[in-house]
Parts: C-alpha cells; structure tokens; sequence
C-alpha cells in the first residue's frame, strides 16, 4: 500500500469532493422544486392531470442514470433546434448536462417521495383546519406541505445519499468530480486501490455529514414532539 501517494492526492481528491457536493446540493435543490408541484398534483383524483407527472415519474425511475446523462450530454446535440437555441451554451458543457441530469432523476424519486408523505397527513389535521375557515390554499401552505415535509424527512435523506453516490457517474462525461479525480491520478501512479480507497473514504465522510445535517433538521423540526 502506497500510503504516499494517497497523502499526496489528498488536495485533489478534496477539490474533486468539492464539485460532488456542489452538483448533489445543486441538482438536490432544482429537484425538489420540480418534486413539490408534481407531488401535489400526483395526488389528484383526475388521471389527466396527473398523467404528465407520472409518464416523468415511471421514466427516470425506470431508467439508469447512466443513460439518462448520456441521453442529455450527447443526445441534445443531435437536433439542429437545441443547437441553434439559448440552451446550447448549457447543454454543451458537461457540468450543466449533469445538474440537469441529477436534476430531473432526483425530481422523480423526491416526488413519489412526497406523495406517500402527503397522503400519510392526517386526514383529521385537515378537517380541523377547514373546520376553523381556512382557504385550500392556506391549507396546504400551513398543513399539508411543513406535515408532509416532516414525514418525508427520514426518506429524503436517502436520496440525497443516493444522489451523492450516483454523482459519480458525472466523471463519464469528463468531470473531474471525486471519482473524477481519483481516475486521473490512477492514470498517471498506476496504484488504483491506493487512490480508490482514499475516495472511499471521503464520500464515507461525506456521506456523515450530510446524515448528521439530516438528524439536525430533523430534530430542529420535530422539536415540539420532544419531551420537556
């Protein structure tokens, strides 16, 4: 064991660790704001409505994130209309093609996600805040959405750790992300268990702490069910 070159690496290995928690928290944020309305509208008793949501849902879900990136970086530079539109200073470099592969992956298993928590409100919760006059929309601004939140917390988490070891896929595509990095400098040292297991041990690491922010919201939110 190299423990030398793992020493060496070590600043690289951070800058790559870095661009992987700016792509999950990116990709991570867009995703849930994609999640919400889908998930709201996931609920309605109208199959119209909701069939755009779920062809998204079953797609991404059913799907490897590996063909999706490359579906997005090497797909939309085959029709002449993407190329010729504002989008192609984004779809071109492959930083913004992987946020919005993460992006539209990560939308789909937060919103089915919500769904199960939104239909695990209480129903008596929601009768009581009708029963004081509030509109459908205060409804779900002060009772659906934060209970739903709460509920959803422990799931959501998972996610994101699925996101942060799913971001490795990004180095596909020639980001130098963790995994990106630790690829670079095996091809130059030759020592793969050397520079694999060091990036092991940083998304280890960072895995920790996403999951101790995780407990901290969580707790922050159900500080009133805690005993006084």
């Amino acid at each position: 064991m190299n423990w030398q070159v793992m020493i060496e690496s070590l600043p690289a290995l951070a800058e790559g660790a870095l661009l992987t928690l700016e792509l999950v928290a990116v990709s991570g944020v867009l995703g849930l704001v994609l999640a919400v309305p889908m998930a709201m509208v996931r609920i309605s008793p109208r199959g119209w409505v909701k069939a755009l949501p779920m062809a998204h849902i079953y797609f991404f879900r059913g799907t490897p994130l590996l063909v999706q990136i490359y579906l997005v970086y090497y797909g939309s530079g085959q029709f002449e209309a993407i190329r010729s539109s504002f989008l192609w200073p984004y779809l071109s470099e492959a930083y913004w093609c992987a946020i919005i592969a993460f992006t539209l992956n990560t939308s789909a298993y937060t919103a089915e996600i919500l769904r199960g928590a939104l239909q695990s409100v209480p129903r008596g919760e929601v009768e009581a805040a009708e029963a004081v006059g509030m509109t459908p929309a205060l409804i779900w601004r002060r009772i659906r959405l934060p209970r739903a939140f709460r509920i959803a917390l422990p799931a959501y988490s998972n996610e994101v750790i699925l996101m942060l070891k799913g971001s490795a896929l990004a180095s596909t595509i020639t980001l130098m992300d963790l995994t990106g990095v630790a690829r670079t400098i095996i091809a130059r040292t030759y020592t793969p268990m050397e520079l694999f297991l060091a990036a092991g041990l940083l998304y280890v690491l960072l895995t920790f702490m996403i999951l101790g922010g995780f407990r901290l919201l969580e707790k922050r939110l159900n500080r009133h069910l805690q005993p006084r």
